[in-house]
């Protein structure tokens, strides 16, 4: 079985979001970004190469979260080739509910 982590973070809390994620983190375990977190991914990629955080199954976010982003930095961003999936809010609720996941935890620091 694996964790589904909802991800929420600023910039100032995304290296201590990527602890916390490491002292419970297995193999196989996946990454939802909420808010504004994903226009932080270069910077979690590089927390996470420095954690004890790896095999990961899935990174994904949120298409209303991204539309919030101004067009230029989402181009910047290249999201699309760094996430898994984009999810829509009906997809977000299917995957937080997949028989994959034991459990569902939310880091919001």
């Amino acid at each position: 079985m694996a964790t589904l982590y909802q991800l929420h973070s600023t910039m100032d809390t995304l290296r201590r979001s990527a602890e916390e994620m490491s002292r419970t983190w297995r193999t196989g375990d996946s990454i939802i970004l909420l808010g504004t977190t994903a226009a932080f991914i270069d910077w979690l990629n590089a927390y996470l190469n420095d954690s004890e955080i790896d095999s990961i199954a899935g990174i994904y976010a949120l298409a209303d979260d991204i539309s919030q982003l101004t067009v230029n930095t989402a181009g910047k961003l290249n999201l699309e080739s760094k996430l898994t999936d984009i999810l829509t809010d009906e997809e977000w609720i299917s995957l937080s509910q997949d028989s994959q996941f034991d459990k569902v935890v939310t880091i919001a620091l």
